[in-house]
């Protein structure tokens, strides 16, 4: 997946224009299928600059990712849900676990005086690691990333290591090395976990990113442009931004948390800490001002993106256990063409026949039809294609969700229980019983 926050090789174009709308046709997001995106106003081009090359270890940067936001373009620094604490059930009491705060934690008030900064980097550094990739034997990227369990398991952002015949280096805080596999990766939430061949390692501790709220000191730690072990300070700036860009793979939907916390190419994949020492975010984006140019730079304008750690950490999990990722789907195409208030659900269309409603999913068993406007998902107003992909994305297959519908001029609401990606088919295969359709998983 292309990107800004993992620190590339030289040679290569930066220069990428946001993804065009495509308002002739149904946007195909099944809010849970990867869309095109909704009829918008034409986006200008963006530059995404390359880090000046650093002497030692670091590369020059390498590939690039914008998406739109709120007029500037967003630059991949790494980037992605939804997310429980519920340890999977597979997961024997023996085997090391994913540390997590106890419930409440959250509750205790937040000050963060600068002796406390310091304790905090002081104890969270030896968990941070700098990140070495390799395309088929030449130096490709650098990013960073964090220990999640004791027994070798780290967490970074798929595009940091997305590369052709990847070969991945973890270096430690202490200087020393070891070559890492990937266990499992999903372009989807641009995250991925590696293991290495150690044990005893110091794992960080996630956090509640539900808990979190505007105001709330963070921390960031990693390797920006190769320099590792960097720390910046900020604070959450926003919740529930929606993020999305577009790679080499699928498009990564992200329900973000804001921070002016200092974010640059290299910070990928690593932690975004509270008071606590606890990970509320993975670093993964930065918006970069319109007419930013390879020469003239884009780096921070403190407006950085993390992955919120309950998304981040139920990824985590279902990679470990599998290797691979879902994410929650309603089973719905959503009309990139309509302008008006919400969002319209597609109509069958009339050359493919696609339905806009997937028989047996889930919004057609609790009642959503054709035509129907979304107007909020769980309270809160939707006006984007993007914006409701990520809300729901940031939940969990089996969570009920609850959205305000519009039919026929008449308001009502109607409750969804979300479905696994897996359990959902776009494109027609009628499989399974009792109505519901199984399908593969669509890019």
């Amino acid at each position: 997946m292309d990107d800004l926050f993992a620190t590339p090789s030289s040679g290569l174009d930066a220069s990428v224009t946001v993804a065009p709308p495509a308002p002739d046709k149904p946007a195909d997001v099944g809010v849970g299928v990867n869309p095109a995106p909704a009829a918008a106003p034409a986006q200008p081009m963006y530059l995404v600059p390359p880090a000046r090359p650093l002497e030692g270890r670091v590369s020059t940067i390498r590939k690039r990712t914008i998406a739109g936001i709120a007029g500037a373009s967003l630059v991949l620094g790494a980037l992605g849900g939804a997310g429980t604490y519920a340890v999977l059930d597979a997961i024997s009491d023996e085997t090391p676990q994913i540390p997590v705060a106890a419930p409440g934690s959250a509750e205790t008030p937040i000050g963060a005086p600068t002796n406390q900064i310091a304790g905090v980097v002081a104890a969270a550094m030896p968990s941070v690691v700098q990140i070495e990739v390799t395309s088929d034997g030449s130096p490709a990227s650098t990013g960073s990333g964090f220990v999640i369990r004791e027994d070798g398991y780290i967490l970074t952002n798929n595009h940091v290591i997305d590369q052709p015949k990847p070969g991945v280096t973890v270096i430690f805080s202490d200087g020393s090395e070891e070559t890492a596999e990937i266990v499992g990766s999903t372009a989807d939430y641009d995250l991925a976990v590696l293991k290495v061949g150690r044990t005893g390692l110091p794992a960080l501790t996630f956090g509640d990113s539900d808990a979190v709220i505007v105001g709330d000191p963070v921390i960031a730690i990693g390797s920006p442009l190769g320099l590792d072990s960097t720390v910046t300070t900020g604070i959450i700036s926003a919740l529930h931004r929606p993020v999305t860009t577009r790679g080499q793979g699928a498009q990564a939907f992200i329900d973000a948390l804001q921070t002016d916390a200092a974010i640059n190419p290299g910070n990928s994949g690593g932690p975004l800490l509270n008071a606590r020492g606890e990970v509320i975010g993975v670093n993964s984006a930065v918006a970069a001002l319109p007419g930013a140019t390879r020469s003239s730079g884009a780096g921070s304008v403190g407006l950085g993106f993390a992955i919120p750690s309950n998304q981040a950490l139920r990824t985590a999990q279902q990679l470990i256990e599998t290797g691979v990722a879902t994410y929650p789907v309603i089973g719905v195409l959503l009309d990139g063409s309509y302008v008006g208030e919400g969002i319209k659900v597609a109509e069958t269309d009339e050359e493919t026949g696609q339905p806009g409603v997937i028989p047996g999913g889930p919004a057609d068993r609790a009642g959503i039809r054709e035509g129907d406007i979304i107007l909020t998902f769980e309270g809160r107003p939707v006006t984007t294609s993007d914006s409701l992909i990520v809300g729901i994305r940031a939940k969990a297959p089996g969570d009920t969700v609850v959205f305000t519908i519009k039919r026929g001029g008449v308001e009502r609401e109607i409750s969804v229980t979300l479905t696994s990606s897996d359990q959902v088919d776009f494109f027609g295969d009628e499989q399974g019983d009792g109505g519901d359709r199984v399908g593969g998983e669509s890019d």
